[in-house]
């Protein structure tokens, strides 16, 4: 029998893996109950990691930066996701705010909550 899960509160980072990797199989869905799981599964895992992640009170360049630098990531690697390089220079430079396509590239490519991107920070002119 091919029984699906049934979701609770993540408590664990297993747990959390799991909802990330079913996540991903539903991503896309738009109607049904594989679209009401994919509500769900964003509901939870924001939840845990709101909960669980000790996020330093820095602008959202900021943290893309020290996301790079865990993950050893250059500018090109974020470049590659988004599709272009000078954009992502502009960003990492603060001559150009980040979009909501790239917040939400770089949140999934930098493993960062949305809601560390979507801050109001300062531009240079």
């Amino acid at each position: 029998m091919n029984e699906k899960p049934q979701w609770f509160l993540i408590e664990t980072e297993q747990e959390y893996n799991n909802a990330i990797a079913q996540y991903e199989t539903v991503k896309d869905a738009t109607a049904g109950a594989a679209h009401k799981e994919k509500l769900l599964l964003v509901h939870l895992i924001a939840d845990y990691e709101n909960r669980s992640w000790d996020l330093p009170e820095v602008d959202p360049v900021e943290m893309i930066k020290i996301r790079m630098e865990d993950f050893g990531y250059k500018a090109a690697d974020l470049a590659a996701v988004y599709g272009d390089k000078g954009t992502v220079s502009k960003v990492l430079n603060y001559k150009q705010p980040l979009s909501l396509t790239m917040i939400r590239k770089f949140s999934e490519l930098l493993h960062l909550p949305t809601s560390a991107l979507v801050k109001e920070y300062d531009l240079v002119n």
